[in-house]
């Protein structure tokens, strides 16, 4: 899955990070927020874009909660999905 992102703004992850924090305070979401504080301190590294994604799978209902707190990360995960 490569090509996800083009570029990640530190400040809308960290953002994302405090929204999550005080909008769905719940110990499911916690493996997303250590992937977004990991892609926040480095930004160009792709395979933690994929990381992202393959972490949000893995929590069940709680993604449509962090989807919808945190629309950035929405952003982030389907930014070139349709590119070549």
């Amino acid at each position: 899955m490569s090509n996800i992102i083009k570029k990640i703004d530190p400040a809308e992850i960290e953002e994302s990070i405090q929204l999550l924090n005080k909008y769905v305070n719940d110990e499911t979401i916690k493996p997303v927020i250590l992937v977004l504080e990991a892609l926040q301190k480095d930004p160009d590294n792709e395979s933690l874009a994929e990381q992202l994604v393959d972490t949000l799978d893995t929590i069940g209902v709680m993604k449509g909660a962090v989807l919808t707190y945190a629309p950035y990360i929405a952003i982030l995960i389907s930014n070139g999905l349709f590119e070549d």
